[in-house]
Parts: C-alpha cells; sequence; structure tokens
C-alpha cells in the first residue's frame, strides 16, 4: 500500500507575492471536483479485512454474557473482539478514552472503556468487534453473537439524573460529573441593590456536525517493521498517536496516523473514539490491515453529540439600562461519559458568557449531568452558539422591560474601544485569565445595522403581511479562536528549487492548503506557484504538531510557516556562505531565486539546494485571539404552519487580518447555514428508555441548498491581533455563534402580538405551531 503523508496544494498560474489578502480560488478544489480526492474509503489494501462493531441496542444494562462462538463459526470470519479478548491481549485492563481537554483528576472515573466491560450506558456503545474477509460476512457474523443483557432503570434526561435515583456510576455516588463556574467580580453583592431585575429560563436541545463524510480507519501492522500504520487521521493526529501507542504499548515512532480527504468535521470528527483504539489494535493482533467505514445510523447513535444545555439567567441593570450584573446556572446533558474534551463547550459556556458586553460582575455556574445518552464533545462554536443564544434572548427581553430601543441596550453595554483588552471570566476551579485582544465592538454593530438596512425595516417588526407574522432582531458575539499552545511547520527547498510546505495542522475542509499557500508565498518571497505543495495532518511531515480545532490552523499554522521561513532564510545563507567563501552575514538572500554574495557571485536556490535544505521551527502562544461582529435577521412566520422563513441574514465580523477573503466567506457563509440548520430543523430526540428517535436522515433534519437562499457575509479586518506576526484572528467558528439567538429574538418579534414568547430551541414548525396556538388559547381565557 502507498504512503500517503498528506495532500498537496499546487498553485498553477500563480500571482507574484503578495498572495496574502486575495481572494484565490482554492487551490484544492481542482481535485476534488474531479473526482481524484481520496477518501479514508478510498485507500486500497489488497488483503484488507474487514470490521464492524456489534452495539448495545439497550441505553442502561449489565452485560451478563456475550456468545461469540456461532459467530466465529461463520466463513471467513478471523476473530471477535470483546472486553475480555482485549484485556487478556493487553495484559491489564481495558484501555479508557483520556481526556484532551480541561482535564481533572476528578474526573477519570467518568471516562469510557474503549469497549464495554461489564455496563452499558447508552445505546451505541461498543461490545464486540468482529474481523471477517468482507463486508457481508463480518454483518452476518454480527447477527450471531449472542448478547445477553440485563436491563437498569435508564437516565433519559438532566431531571433524572438530578434527581439521582439512578447512578450511571455507583462509585461516584452522583450523576453530577462536575460544576464550574465563571467568576467575575462580585454578582450577588452586585444584585443587591439593582432597580432593575430579570429571571429567565432558556433551553438548546441536542443536536451534531452530521459531516458528509462517516468516520473511517484503515489500520494496516506490518510486523516485519514493527510498524502501525493509520489512515483516516483528522483534527489531532499527533495527539492520538500518542494515546494510541501507549494503550497498544508500541514506540510512538512505531505509529504513523495518516490524513486522507475529510468530508467535513466540525469539531466532531477526528477526536479519539473507542473505534480509533479498537480497529488498529485488531490490525495488530491478527498481523492485517483492517478497514472499518460506519454508516449514518452508526454516526448519529455513536460520533459525539453536542449542545444540550438549559439555563437559568438572571440579569440586573440600572435605570439607565446599562448592566450591573448577570448570575445563572445552566444544566448541561453531557451523555453517558466524559471523553476527550466533553467538558470544553461548558467551560466555553461560562468564560464566554459575557460576548462582547461590559458585564463588570457575573457568576454563571454550569452543571454537567451523566444521562444515558450519547456523549457530548465539541462542534462548532462548543458552549459559545448555547451562551450567545441565553445572553441575546435575555437582552431582548430586558430591553422590552425597560422601554428601551433593543440595539440602544446593545450600544449602551458594548465595551469600547479603550477598554479592550477586556478580561473574560476566571473559570473555576480550573483558574487562569483570558482577555479579548483587540477590537472595535461599535463599528461592527453599526456596519452591521447599515448593511442591513435595519431603520427601512423597522415597520415590518411585528407586522402581519401576507398571512404571516415578520420580525428582525440583531446581536453582538466574539469569538475565542488560535488555541494553543503550539504549531509546528517545516519547509523543505526541492532540488528543482520549488518549496515544499509541511505543517501538523489538519485539514478539514476549510481551504487550509490554499490559505497556508498563500502564507508561506509571502513569507519566502516567491509566487505562489513556487510553492510546490502544503502537507499537513500526517503525523510524518513535522515533528510534533497540535491539529486544527478552535479556530487555530491559519493564526498557529501560519504563524509557524513565517517561523519556518525564517529559519530557512538563515539555513539558505549558511549555504550560500559555504559556496562562496565568505560569513553567512555577507550572504543577501531574502527570498526567491538567487543568493548573492561579496565580489559579485550569486548562485540559485536550486544550485544550493543540491544539498538538502530544509528548516522547521514552532510557533507557541498562550493567548487567543478574539473576531468579532454583528448579525442581523429578518424573519416571517407563518402562524398556521409553524414554518420559519428566513428572508435576509446579515453577517459583520472582524477577523484581524484576512488571508483569503474568498475562503473566509465560504467559512462563514456554511457557518450560518449550519446554525440555521441546528435552530430551526435538527434534533436528537431521545424517549424515556434513552432510544434515540431520530438515527436517520428522515427524522434529523438537515438543510438544504435552497432553504436559506439570502445570507449576506462582510468580512473586516480594522483591527488585527497583536499575539501572533501574522495579525490573524480565528474566524471559523464566529458564523454559526449568534444565529441561535439572532433568530430566536427575530420570530419572538414577529409573533409579540400573539403573546408567544420562544424560550427553546428548535424552532421547528410543530413547536412554534403549539407556541402560538397555547398563546391564543390563553389570550381568550384571559378577562
Amino acid at each position: 500500500m502507498k504512503r500517503r503523508e498528506g495532500h498537496a496544494a499546487t498553485g498553477r498560474g500563480a500571482p507574484a507575492p503578495g498572495a496574502i489578502g486575495r481572494a484565490l480560488a482554492r487551490l484544492e478544489d481542482a481535485r476534488l471536483l474531479r473526482g481524484q480526492g481520496v477518501y479514508v474509503d478510498d485507500v486500497r489494501s489488497p488483503r484488507a479485512l474487514h470490521a464492524v462493531i456489534l452495539r448495545s441496542y439497550m441505553a442502561h444494562a449489565v452485560v451478563r454474557a456475550i456468545g461469540t462462538d456461532a459467530a466465529l463459526a461463520r466463513p471467513g470470519v478471523r476473530a471477535v473482539f470483546t472486553a475480555r479478548e482485549v484485556a487478556d491481549a493487553l495484559g491489564g485492563p481495558v484501555p479508557v478514552i483520556p481526556m484532551r481537554q480541561d482535564v481533572l483528576p476528578r474526573l477519570a472515573c467518568f471516562e469510557q472503556p474503549v469497549i464495554a466491560t461489564g455496563r452499558v450506558r447508552y445505546v451505541g456503545e461498543p461490545v464486540a468487534l468482529v474481523v471477517a474477509d468482507t463486508q457481508a460476512r463480518a454483518e452476518d457474523a454480527l447477527e450471531a453473537i449472542e448478547l445477553d443483557l440485563e436491563p437498569l432503570p435508564a437516565v433519559a434526561d438532566r431531571a433524572a439524573a438530578r434527581r439521582g435515583d439512578v447512578l450511571l456510576f455507583p462509585e461516584a455516588g452522583t450523576n453530577c460529573a462536575l460544576t464550574l463556574a465563571g467568576v467575575k467580580g462580585e454578582a450577588d453583592a452586585a444584585f443587591g441593590n439593582a432597580p432593575y431585575r430579570r429571571r429567565e429560563r432558556f433551553s438548546v436541545h441536542r443536536h451534531t456536525a452530521v459531516p458528509l463524510e462517516t468516520r473511517g480507519l484503515l489500520a494496516e501492522w506490518d510486523a516485519g517493521r514493527g510498524r502501525l500504520l493509520v489512515h483516516g487521521a483528522g483534527k489531532v493526529p499527533f495527539h492520538n498517536r500518542r494515546v494510541l501507542a501507549a494503550q497498544l504499548g508500541l514506540p510512538v515512532e512505531s505509529v504513523e496516523l495518516v490524513e486522507c480527504d475529510i468530508g467535513g468535521a466540525f469539531g466532531v470528527r477526528g477526536e479519539y473514539y473507542p473505534e480509533d483504539f479498537l480497529v488498529p489494535f485488531a490490525a495488530h493482533r491478527l498481523g492485517a490491515a483492517v478497514r472499518w467505514v460506519e454508516d449514518r445510523r452508526e454516526h448519529l447513535i455513536a460520533a459525539n453529540h453536542a449542545r444540550d444545555v438549559e439555563c437559568e439567567l438572571e440579569i440586573a441593570c440600572d435605570r439607565e439600562g446599562r448592566i450591573v450584573a448577570v448570575r445563572g446556572h445552566a444544566h448541561a446533558d453531557v451523555g453517558a461519559y466524559l471523553r476527550t474534551n466533553g467538558v470544553t463547550p461548558s467551560r466555553n459556556l461560562a468564560q464566554v458568557a459575557p460576548g462582547p458586553y461590559r458585564i463588570p460582575h457575573l457568576r454563571l455556574e454550569v452543571s454537567l449531568h451523566l444521562t444515558n445518552k450519547t456523549p457530548v464533545g465539541t462542534y462548532r462554536a462548543p458552549g459559545r452558539f448555547e451562551t450567545d443564544y441565553f445572553r441575546e434572548r435575555l437582552f431582548d427581553i430586558a430591553a422590552a422591560d425597560l422601554g428601551i430601543d433593543r440595539v440602544e441596550f446593545r450600544r449602551r453595554n458594548l465595551v469600547s474601544r479603550e477598554e479592550i483588552p477586556y478580561p473574560l471570566p476566571t473559570i473555576e476551579p480550573y483558574g487562569g485569565r483570558a482577555e479579548t485582544d483587540s477590537g472595535d465592538y461599535r463599528s461592527t454593530l453599526e456596519r452591521c445595522l447599515a448593511e442591513f438596512d435595519w431603520r427601512g425595516r423597522t415597520h415590518l417588526d411585528g407586522a402581519f403581511e401576507g398571512g404571516r407574522y415578520h420580525g428582525i432582531a440583531i446581536g453582538c458575539y466574539i469569538e475565542g479562536g488560535a488555541a494553543g499552545p503550539a504549531e509546528s511547520a517545516r519547509i523543505v527547498i526541492e532540488p528543482d528549487g520549488a518549496y515544499s510546505v509541511y505543517v501538523g495542522s489538519s485539514a478539514v475542509g476549510q481551504g487550509l492548503e490554499t490559505v497556508l499557500a498563500q502564507v508561506a508565498a509571502d513569507a519566502l518571497g516567491v509566487p505562489l506557484a513556487s510553492i510546490r505543495g502544503v502537507f499537513h495532518g500526517s503525523t510524518a511531515g513535522v515533528t510534533d504538531g497540535h491539529g486544527s480545532y478552535g479556530s487555530r490552523s491559519t493564526v498557529m499554522g501560519g504563524s509557524a510557516i513565517l517561523a519556518a521561513a525564517a529559519a530557512l532564510a538563515r539555513r539558505v545563507r549558511e549555504a550560500a556562505a559555504e559556496r562562496f567563501g565568505c560569513t553567512p552575514e555577507e550572504v543577501e538572500w531574502s527570498g526567491g531565486r538567487e543568493a548573492r554574495g561579496p565580489r559579485g557571485r550569486s548562485a540559485t536556490i536550486a544550485e544550493l539546494a543540491t544539498r538538502r535544505l530544509e528548516a522547521e521551527a514552532r510557533f507557541a502562544s498562550a493567548k487567543r485571539t478574539y473576531s468579532y461582529g454583528a448579525h442581523a435577521a429578518h424573519v416571517a412566520v407563518d402562524p398556521e404552519t409553524g414554518h420559519v422563513e428566513v428572508i435576509d441574514y446579515v453577517a459583520v465580523e472582524d477577523v484581524g487580518r484576512i488571508v483569503n477573503p474568498a475562503t473566509l466567506h465560504g467559512q462563514t457563509v456554511g457557518a450560518i447555514v449550519q446554525g440555521l440548520g441546528g435552530v430551526l430543523l435538527e434534533d436528537l430526540r431521545y424517549d424515556e428508555e434513552a432510544q434515540l428517535l431520530s438515527g436517520t436522515l428522515a427524522e434529523y433534519l438537515l438543510p438544504g441548498a435552497a432553504d436559506f437562499a439570502r445570507i449576506r457575509a462582510f468580512a473586516l479586518e480594522e483591527h488585527r491581533s497583536p499575539h501572533n506576526p501574522l495579525g490573524a484572528k480565528g474566524a471559523g467558528e464566529g458564523g454559526i455563534i449568534p444565529v441561535g439567538g439572532v433568530i430566536a429574538n427575530a420570530v419572538a418579534a414577529a409573533l409579540r402580538s400573539t403573546g408567544a414568547v420562544p424560550r427553546e430551541l428548535p424552532l421547528s414548525p410543530p413547536r412554534l405551531w403549539r407556541l402560538i396556538r397555547d398563546a391564543r388559547a390563553a389570550g381568550e381565557r384571559a378577562p
């Protein structure tokens, strides 16, 4: 099997240096549009076996027995692995999925074993792995396994988890894994004398990313070389390699993870799942290549879910509508286990609760409750989407109570340009300080109002025209991105004088190859055509890497490229000095095809590269960047059906420095559509037995290309980030953050005359229809 180190973006018809800031078409798209992409299911291995996974059909049960004899007797079956076989092979306990972010020792007891050991805690939990020589034979053998489960009462929602009648982990004595808090100032004391107070309860439903391509892996063990090769890596391959190597008892350098093309990730794909151990384990154990690709139902029940939070939030203001304090308590349903980054959404929810507003006193507690549902993880703007919805809904309610225009309420409370950097709440018990980096929040608000024509539309707000209620709304947000701690890049001068760039960042559909090629071309002072390729994600490219999450790849990967280019310049001068017989300081080279020395001597880069010239460097930063902006929407609600039409949607954001306006625009619009789908369509619903009711795309509704036709996005670069040499800010998630609050407020404005007040997402047609019906009935009963 041919080993793939990554994917290259080749610049053809390339512009001269000055590539940053140009709206270049994505270089990777030509390959993808021609059907030349290589996804994990396209990677061929002539001797590959096929794996399928037996998953629990009960949400909560004791595993009494797993009968595998009949399955093993089926033709073509090579192995059936249960927890017993895994433990026996490793000579120890079954490994667990370790936390990657927000680690606390007390959370270890809630980590998920890679295969069920004694008890299952959600529908879809892996119980056995079957490996056979064909997919069909593996699936037939799966049906022959005798799984004996003794049912336990299911903890189906947050309320049941809080009651604690049934415990998922009896040894823990509670279903509440952790209560954290975002703290700033003295919220309780500030509430004491506030002339205005309002408390509301809101909720965001459970939904998830549903990328076009489901997860998959191809693992191959080469016993002769003592090497394990795994195709299908994404997001954080270096972290996953370290975990996998340790769990298999292999040296980390003997494990290589290779990133294929990825049909969407959005924070869900690429984390360490049970399958990321089980499939390579089977390959290692059998001395073979083993392939696994999940179907859509598997994906919906087994990949990380997201959101699923309710919050009671209270605001205190002075008589002029200036916010004095905010406090509240949120309850997150985190599912059956805490795995990899299951705490991160709740942490973000508390820390980003103020958004771009001046809130001097805040205390927001978030309790993480275990239920018999699929575990949660990060999904584009984790926690930020939820907390923005809670805050912006409460702001509109407070503004109405105070008789203050919604826009003016926000103007009065936005952090001013002079106050930035502005401190965010500290998270207990983790500690640490965070603050925004640069910006002018008022500027994006005013630009959004102008582009949306807010004044020209105010006559429509609450109007009933054409059998529908119309409403408009606006909201502001910040996006914390460019998560550290570091990223690596390596640049190689090829014998023909072209440059190959290797980065630890991963490509998950965000146009990474194009953007980083632009950064590299400018850093090296060469045309884009001189960049032979940007190779990414795979563990063979650089010494270490941290992947792509938290809107970090352009800032961290791009800054690492700048550092590598500087280091390469030193290497070129050293090589030229050796050729010229002079000191490196006497060599002139600031990019380009030729280095010049004293006495008129010169050498081309191709001549110098006969001896391999390369440099690797690392960029580290502990400070996030903060993009920010404002969104506005105009909706129409049909009271007879509950259907919401998004008539117009405008987004304005400032992202520091724009490397490629075209890819940024695509990210923003795509994120908005994703948010609209989450607000209006998507819903992972469970019954009282914690059985998933929306396990296919017939029940889990996704937006189509024609559903949200008018979306306008405007990007600014008025305030660069001081925390990285590019001046760029992470911007992959800002498009989705304000969508819930803006759409819910627009719907609330439309329905103002009916008395219907939306407090729960999703705003699906059945839910809105019932809300309108109940509000009308209550109005008719009122004296």
